[in-house]
C-alpha cells in the first residue's frame, strides 16, 4: 500500500507517524514545499514540490504507484487535487473541489440557509463595490438589534484578514472602508453578526454517508498569554479525558453532531457527490445555542495532534472504510486520555522572522512533531512560521500540561511559546466566561 502525504507541517508529521504505525505496513511518500525532517525519516521518498502545482503532484503520484493520498493543507484541496488524483484511480482522503466548502465562507452560509441547517447566523455577502449600499443597510440593521459585526474576505486567507468590531473596527464607516479595501484585492467578502461565547473544534472522519467523530478540542489562536496579540494559525490546544469540554453540555455536543451530519447530507444533495475525508467544524457555544463559525475540510493544526495522538484504531483501516463507504461498520476508538499540544514559534511570530538555528536538548514524557523547520548543513533551522509542536497525554489534563511545558524547555534558540494553554487558571476562566454569558452578564 503506497500512500502519499501532501504537506510538510506538524499536522502532516503526525499523520505520517500514524500511517507508519499501521499493521498494513504501508510505504510512505511525501511532496511538500519544504522537507520536514520528521516526515522524511518515515518516508521512502520525500520531495520538494509546489503544493499548488496540481499537475506535478499527479505526475509524482503516477510515477510512484500511489494508492491513497492524504492532503494536509487547504489550498490543494480547494484547487481540486482530489478530483485529478481520483481520475487516475487514487483514493483521496480529502473532498473534491465542489465539496470543499472551506474555500468559500459565502457558499457555506448559503448552503446552511438553503437547507435550513441550524447554527447559521445573520450575514450578507458583498461581491462588488456597487453592493456597498446593501452592506451599509445590513450593518445598520445589526446596530438596531445591538449586534456587533465581523468582516471577512471570502476564500482562503490563512486565518488572516478577519476584522472584528471592538478590536479592529469601531464604526459602520470603518467597516465600509475595510470592505472597499478587501474588494480591491478579492472578489467577495462576507459580513456576519459578532458572536459571544467559547469556541471549539469538532473533527470527524467522513465517507459521505457516515461521520465518525473525534474528541472535542479547544484551540488558542492569539499569539500571547492571556489571549492577547494578533491571531495566528494556532499556538496550542487541549482535549479532555472524557473527549468533551468543560463548558459544553451533552445536548450541545449532540447539536453540533447534527449540524455536521446535515452538512454532508446537504453537500450530497446540492452537488451530487459524497464528502470524503475530514470535516472540521469550528463552532461557538453562545447563549443562543451552537453557532457555526467556519468549516475546514481537513485536519486542524494543532487539533490533529490532540486527536491522532490518542487514536487507537489503525488509521489505514479508517482510510479503507472511507474508500469503500463503510465507516458505519468500523468502530473508531480513542484512548480515554487528556491531551495538550503547544507550539514553539520564532520570537517575532506571527510577524516575519529571520531563519535561525534551534537546538533540541533531551526531554521526556512528550512527543515532538516538526513543523516549519528544515535541516541545513546538519543544523535545524526555523523558517517563518510555527516551528515545533510538543504533545503530551495523561489521565489528568493538568499533568499533561506540565509534561508538555517541561518538554518545551528543551528547545534552545530565539523562540517563544504560550505558557498558559491548558493551565487550570485558563480553563477555569473559559468556564466562568461561558457561565457569565449564559446568565446574561456578558
Amino acid at each position: 500500500m503506497n500512500i502519499l502525504i501532501v504537506g510538510s507541517g506538524a499536522r502532516e508529521h503526525i499523520i505520517a507517524e500514524k500511517i507508519h504505525e499501521s499493521k498494513r505496513e504501508p510505504v510512505l511518500f511525501c511532496c511538500s514545499g519544504t522537507i520536514n525532517p520528521g516526515i522524511e525519516e518515515l518516508c521512502k521518498k520525500a520531495v520538494v514540490l509546489d503544493t499548488g502545482n496540481i499537475d506535478s503532484i499527479v505526475e509524482f503520484a503516477e510515477q510512484n504507484d500511489i494508492e491513497y493520498c492524504v492532503i494536509g493543507p487547504e489550498a490543494p484541496i480547494c484547487m481540486g487535487l482530489a478530483d485529478e488524483l481520483e481520475k487516475i484511480g487514487i483514493t483521496v482522503i480529502a473532498p473534491k473541489k465542489k465539496a470543499a466548502i472551506e474555500g468559500s465562507k459565502i457558499t457555506t452560509r448559503d448552503l446552511f440557509k438553503k437547507y435550513s441547517i441550524s447554527g447559521n447566523i445573520k450575514y450578507t455577502s458583498v461581491n462588488a463595490m456597487d453592493e456597498l449600499n446593501d452592506a451599509k443597510k445590513f450593518l445598520e440593521e445589526l446596530k438596531k438589534e445591538n449586534l456587533g459585526f465581523v468582516v471577512k474576505p471570502d476564500g482562503l486567507t490563512g486565518g488572516k484578514g478577519v476584522k472584528v468590531q471592538g478590536e479592529h473596527l469601531r464604526t459602520i464607516d470603518d467597516a465600509l472602508d475595510y470592505c472597499q479595501e478587501i474588494l480591491q484585492i478579492k472578489d467577495a467578502l462576507i459580513i456576519e453578526e459578532k458572536l459571544y461565547g467559547e469556541e471549539f473544534s469538532f473533527q470527524a472522519f467522513s465517507d459521505g454517508k457516515t461521520l465518525k467523530f473525534m474528541p472535542l478540542v479547544q484551540d488558542h489562536k492569539r499569539a500571547f498569554d492571556g489571549d492577547t496579540g494578533p491571531n495566528t494559525g494556532g499556538m496550542g490546544s487541549y482535549s479532555f479525558v472524557n473527549h468533551s469540554l468543560p463548558f459544553l453540555t451533552e445536548e450541545q455536543i449532540q447539536e453540533s453532531r447534527q449540524i455536521m451530519t446535515e452538512t454532508i447530507d446537504a453537500i450530497k444533495e446540492e452537488y451530487g457527490i459524497l464528502f470524503k475525508g475530514i470535516l472540521y467544524g469550528g463552532f461557538m457555544v453562545t447563549k443562543n445555542g451552537i453557532k457555526l463559525l467556519e468549516y475546514n475540510t481537513r485536519f486542524g493544526d494543532p487539533e490533529a495532534m490532540n486527536v491522532l495522538s490518542i487514536l487507537k484504531t489503525d488509521i489505514c483501516d479508517i482510510f479503507e472504510a472511507i474508500k469503500e463507504e463503510k465507516l458505519d461498520e468500523l468502530n473508531v476508538e480513542f484512548e480515554q486520555k487528556a491531551t495538550v499540544c503547544k507550539y514553539i514559534v520564532p520570537k517575532n511570530y506571527p510577524d516575519k522572522s529571520p531563519s535561525e538555528e534551534i537546538r533540541i536538548m533531551p526531554f521526556e514524557n512528550a512527543k515532538l512533531y516538526y513543523a516549519n523547520v528544515e535541516k541545513r548543513d546538519g543544523k535545524l533551522m526555523t523558517l517563518s512560521s510555527r516551528a515545533l509542536a510538543f504533545v503530551s497525554s495523561d489521565e489528568n489534563i493538568y499533568t499533561a500540561e506540565r509534561k508538555t511545558q517541561e518538554a518545551m524547555k528543551s528547545v534552545v534558540g530565539n523562540v517563544r511559546y504560550r505558557r498558559d494553554i491548558a493551565t487550570k487558571e485558563l480553563i477555569e476562566k473559559r468556564i466562568s466566561h461561558m457561565d457569565a454569558i449564559k446568565n446574561g452578564k456578558q
